[in-house]
């Protein structure tokens, strides 16, 4: 008769594979699992010296967008790089505006129709769909509220409970993280700030 078959739960993938580490080392396995645990945590921020991780921690390189750049090439970043939104800066890289998803596809959308949504409806079909190819050089400038709203930002060592709170007071899933000089050192959105929430354990039901 031969040999058994061992079998050996992958602790990767989450099922049974045959056990290849006869005569090997048979803690590979968990240090292998223990590897992954560590690179995911550190793949979302690195935790400040204080054990608490802050802006500049989770912070990403987003592309941003000036007042002269055209509105059709702002909606084309964000559909491309499948952005939440748009940060638009000055000549000087200080954020002059941040702007929610809705708020750059309304940059699209003419005066007038914004002002009555009724008059949509008067529109064909045709003319409905070609709205978009009408923008012209309309640039983000020209379409930005006056006077444009402040602009979503947090300083680098501000914590995640400051960013939760200030992307729920704005109603923005996009804020910008600044320097001392004001200049825009990266972007935090919902995601990464959901995402580094529950890596810190605050989003894990189990410890509820």
């Amino acid at each position: 008769m031969g040999a058994t078959q061992r079998w050996v739960l992958d602790p990767i993938q989450g099922v049974r594979r045959p056990d290849k580490t006869e005569g090997t080392d048979r803690a590979a396995p968990s240090r292998r699992a223990r590897e992954v645990h560590v690179s995911s945590v550190e793949a979302v921020g690195r935790t400040g010296q204080d054990g608490a991780m802050r802006a500049r921690d989770i912070a990403v390189s987003l592309p941003t967008v000036t007042v002269r750049d055209p509105v059709l090439k702002a909606v084309q970043i964000m559909a491309v790089r499948r952005l939440p939104g748009l940060i638009v800066v000055d000549d000087a890289g200080r954020p002059v505006a941040v702007l929610p998803g809705t708020q750059v596809l309304r940059l699209s959308i003419p005066a007038a129709f914004q002002d009555d949504p009724m008059l949509a409806r008067t529109l064909d079909e045709e003319s409905a769909d070609s709205f978009w190819s009408e923008l012209g050089t309309l640039t983000v400038g020209d379409c930005l509220p006056r006077p444009p709203a402040r602009p979503a930002t947090v300083a680098t060592d501000s914590t995640l409970l400051e960013i939760a709170a200030l992307m729920s007071r704005v109603r923005s899933p996009l804020v910008a993280v600044t320097g001392a000089d004001g200049v825009l050192t990266g972007a935090i959105t919902l995601e990464r700030l959901l995402t580094s929430l529950a890596v810190t354990g605050l989003g894990d039901p189990s410890t509820g």
